[in-house]
């Protein structure tokens, strides 16, 4: 018997019409999903209950994650990981297809698929692909053989029961300051969000939980208070790109694989940033070849601190209010590393 997936209100006329002007991506509006009040686009409400009853299987590995807290990297190192770094294939095969994003179909409204369709009117092969990331994840998914590796943003209360179904569970969270500037510079890029505005207005959005996958702290929160479950890894990005040897060894423990040191510098070579950010098997270049993403690069500067290039003093101190006030009821606390360098995604 299917689940009744959480309940969800439309966001009100007023802000619609205003963030309908700013995100160009979706067209009709948005919708807030549960007690926490979980923000996404209009198509949640065709689309949620299949995210929310999907078929979990026990040899499945999930990756959660806010976006752009280091999810990318960490896709293609699980996946190498758990595959006896099989590099001939990650290599050769796009991470897309070996690690499949499930909910992306919610950010592609009918009509900007359209728009993608006409863009590449004279290439069957990217109309394809446009066609494609539009289907619902769950569908496509379902049909994939086991092992499954599975990417979501969604957080825990608006998926299948992960915890008990015997899978293996990685979250990966990164510091709200560096999300929000990573975060800002997809939106701007990426059409299937299409965002106008300047940073300032993307960041009230951010704190006032208006933008895709928010609230960030809700969302963390509830895997934090889950980390010590036997099948689930939290992970800091922080932590990762302090120590990625130590990180590498981490990750293969909790997927059962024991490697050597001199495998784990071959693993830590091919996810440096400058190698990763070069590889068009991980950096999204099938949808920079489609238009989808505009040229500025999917994998950015990497590292900790960048969100000093872009914060005033008055927005800093806004942030910090905000952290701070988050973070009276929780022991979560970020690690903080003097800007290491690794993957930014």
């Amino acid at each position: 018997m299917a689940r009744q997936p959480p309940s969800y209100e439309l966001l009100s006329e007023e802000k619609t019409k205003e963030m309908l002007k700013l995100f160009k991506g979706e067209r009709t509006g948005f919708v807030l999903v549960g007690p926490k009040k979980y923000f996404f686009p209009f198509r949640y409400i065709e689309q949620g209950e299949g995210f929310y009853n999907f078929k979990v299987r026990s040899d499945d590995t999930w990756l959660l994650s806010h976006p752009r807290s280091g999810t990318t990297m960490a896709q293609e190192l699980i996946w190498l990981l758990a595959n006896n770094l099989n590099f001939d294939v990650a290599k050769n095969r796009l991470l897309t297809e070996r690690f499949p994003f499930l909910e992306f179909s919610l950010f592609n409204h009918p009509e900007v698929t359209q728009e993608f369709l006409f863009f590449n009117k004279d290439d069957k092969v990217k109309q394809k692909l446009c066609r494609e990331i539009a289907l619902p994840g769950y569908k496509v998914i379902a049909e994939m053989p086991s092992p499954r590796f599975i990417k979501t943003h969604l957080p825990f209360n608006m998926l299948p029961g992960l915890a008990d179904a015997g899978c293996k569970i990685v979250y990966i969270a990164r510091n709200p300051k560096d999300v929000v500037t990573s975060w800002y510079h997809l939106n701007c890029s990426i059409k299937t969000q299409g965002y106008l505005g300047d940073f300032s207005t993307f960041l009230d959005y951010f704190l006032n939980n208006l933008t895709p996958w928010s609230p960030y702290w809700e969302h963390i929160k509830e895997a934090w208070y889950l980390r010590n479950s036997k099948n689930l890894l939290f992970l800091f990005y922080e932590d990762v790109t302090h120590d990625f040897p130590e990180a590498i060894k981490k990750v293969a423990k909790f997927l059962d694989k024991t490697y050597t040191d001199e495998e784990i510098n071959k693993v830590t070579n091919h996810l440096n940033v400058q190698n990763f950010r070069n590889n068009p098997m991980v950096n999204y270049s099938e949808l920079k070849a489609c238009g989808i993403i505009k040229d500025s690069s999917f994998i950015r500067k990497g590292g900790n601190g960048n969100w000093q290039d872009i914060f005033t003093p008055e927005l800093n101190a806004k942030i910090e209010n905000w952290i701070e006030e988050n973070l009276k009821d929780t022991d979560l606390r970020f690690p903080s590393f003097n800007n290491d360098i690794n993957n930014d995604n």
